[in-house]
């Protein structure tokens, strides 16, 4: 048993680290990964539209490029929005608040009528997704027991996985359907509307975010009901004032610097790559002489690996380490984008984009892990949230790139890009601290 002296200087962040995993971390994890997959399926249904509306709309490779991109703009923006928010009005209002936006755009998308109007609507829909999650994963981060956080924040993530096996799902049952197909696959998208309206009740706000905004009793409620879920009996924490972000809680002053510069570096490269591949996969493979519904197909079957790369980075992120995992998974996603470049069967396609997906994919599930943990929590949301603004940046770029990289020198020059990016991304990794088994920052 703990000593009670010891007991009585536990803070409530140490109250929720020492804690096993319960069922109330299962449903703040499923409730956060629902809105995490609904998101995934969104942003996987574009790449099956983009595939439909150039052979219905009859549009060149330039629009359906900024169809694909102009998302990523709003997600560059919604990213920081939902960072600088979520450290200001909390991280679950913003959660709620950011799946409402892209919920009713995303279900409006399917009444376009023109390719101006699916625009517009396709950036409003990436401001709510990029803002959603980063704020999402350093909630679940903040509750999650130390020496699981990793684990759990990848679990959160490998729901990507399954809105994207959703969207592969819908994109290969519905998008061919008919003339109207692609307008009820994004009709789809007004779930998340639904999912908003409960999503503000259902889960706890941050105990550190409460703590720094002097809601100390809310905090402790929080907490107690965690323990209460654990069995665990509570003790005291003592009651400290308001924090505020000191001068050096900078996330560019000498102390976060090099993590910074780092994690800028790997969020940049990986989304060059992952969105530059995924968006335009089931076009490119139209474009090889596939049939639609046989280019659905390849792209389902790809999907399918994603969860088994979430299943392995979860498990080595705790055995390895942060830094080691990412690395691993980013230097393997780089063989797998130059051999899917030079892949020139169904067999090695399918083989090589599978591969592509398991690593890629375990390294976003470990990236997501690192973030929450570089900063202390006066700027952990501003943190998180400006490394994905920076990524999508290049998420912007690399719709647009792919186009003129296949012109230049076809798919082997397109995915040997994507390799070199991946690779560039191993390499930052290195410069990351390790926090596995460290307590947060406060």
């Amino acid at each position: 048993m703990a000593d009670p002296v010891v007991a009585k200087s536990l803070t409530r962040s140490e109250r929720l680290d020492r804690l096993p995993f319960t069922r109330k971390h299962g449903r703040l994890l499923v409730g956060s990964g629902i809105g995490w997959a609904l998101d995934a399926m969104d942003v996987g249904l574009i790449s099956f539209v983009m595939a439909a509306l150039a052979a219905q709309w009859k549009l060149d490779a330039t629009t359906l490029s900024w169809i694909g991109s102009i998302g990523f703009v709003g997600m560059a923006i919604g990213a920081s929005l939902g960072g600088l928010l979520a450290d200001r009005i909390g991280r679950r209002q913003v959660f709620a608040l950011t799946l409402l936006v892209y919920g009713v755009a995303t279900g409006a998308s399917a009444l376009a009528t023109s390719v101006a109007a699916l625009i517009v609507l396709r950036f409003v829909v990436g401001i709510g997704l990029g803002a959603e999650l980063p704020v999402a994963s350093t909630l679940v981060s903040e509750y999650a027991p130390r020496a699981i956080r990793g684990r759990v924040v990848v679990a959160l993530e490998a729901f990507w996985a399954i809105g994207w096996i959703l969207a592969a799902l819908i994109g290969y049952l519905v998008v061919p359907s008919g003339a109207d197909g692609w307008r009820w696959a994004l009709a789809v998208g007004i779930v998340p509307t639904v999912y908003a309206a409960v999503i503000r009740w259902s889960l706890p706000e941050s105990v550190r975010f409460l703590e720094s905004k002097g809601r100390t009793a809310q905090a402790e409620s929080a907490v107690r009901g965690f323990e209460q879920a654990a069995g665990v009996e509570p003790v005291p924490s003592p009651d400290a004032s308001p924090a505020t972000a000191a001068a050096t809680d900078s996330i560019w002053s000498p102390a976060y610097r090099t993590r910074t510069t780092a994690l800028w570096a790997v969020w940049f490269c990986i989304n060059l790559s992952y969105y530059g591949a995924f968006i335009w996969i089931p076009t490119l493979l139209v474009q090889r002489g596939f049939p639609l519904v046989r280019s659905f197909e390849f792209t389902l079957i790809i999907t399918l690996a994603q969860l088994p790369g979430y299943a392995v980075a979860a498990w080595l992120i705790e055995k390895w380490g942060r830094r080691l995992t990412l690395a691993v998974f980013l230097a393997g996603s780089a063989i797998a984008a130059a051999a899917f470049g030079f892949a020139s069967t169904e067999t090695l396609i399918i083989v090589t984009g599978c591969a592509l997906s398991f690593f890629n994919l375990g390294a976003w599930g470990a990236l997501y892990a690192v973030g929450p943990e570089l900063y202390p929590t006066a700027v952990r949301g501003k943190g998180t949230g400006a490394a994905a603004a920076f990524g999508r940046i290049a998420s912007m770029i690399a719709p647009l790139s792919v186009p003129l990289l296949l012109a230049a020198g076809g798919m082997v020059l397109v995915f040997g890009v994507f390799g070199v990016a991946f690779l560039l991304a191993a390499g930052a990794a290195l410069f990351l601290p390790e926090h596995a088994g460290r307590a947060l920052e406060s």
